[in-house]
């Protein structure tokens, strides 16, 4: 939902990690405290937000809000938005832009590495 890559986010827990071992991650039912912890961290989200994620609920949130109009029509069928498509608009490019700025700061650092 974050539009983090798994070869990413395995870059950033560390040597240990990469795509396949992520993957397995995603597939379990219980997550050690500590990864808990290390995978929230670099997601910047809380780590209860993780372990009580709720797919419906999230998306839910994404499309608006999670409420219905007099229960006759969800809220992502709603023509008239409680905020400003276009400041909407500028939040995700400036988030696309940081996230572009974290990655070229990643591969800079790789490449030093090698």
């Amino acid at each position: 939902m974050l539009g983090i890559k798994q070869e990413s986010l395995a870059y950033e827990l560390g040597e240990d990690w990469n795509q396949k071992k992520i993957s397995l991650l995603e597939q379990k039912e219980f997550v050690e405290k500590d990864i808990l912890e290390q995978v929230a961290k670099i997601l910047k989200v809380p780590a209860d937000a993780i372990k009580n994620f709720d797919e419906e609920q999230a998306v839910n949130i994404i499309s608006n809000n999670a409420s219905f109009d007099n229960c006759q029509q969800p809220a992502f069928f709603n023509n008239q938005p409680t905020f400003n498509p276009l400041d909407k608009m500028v939040e995700l490019y400036e988030r696309m832009l940081e996230q572009q700025k974290e990655m070229i700061d990643r591969l800079e650092k790789l490449i030093r590495e090698k």
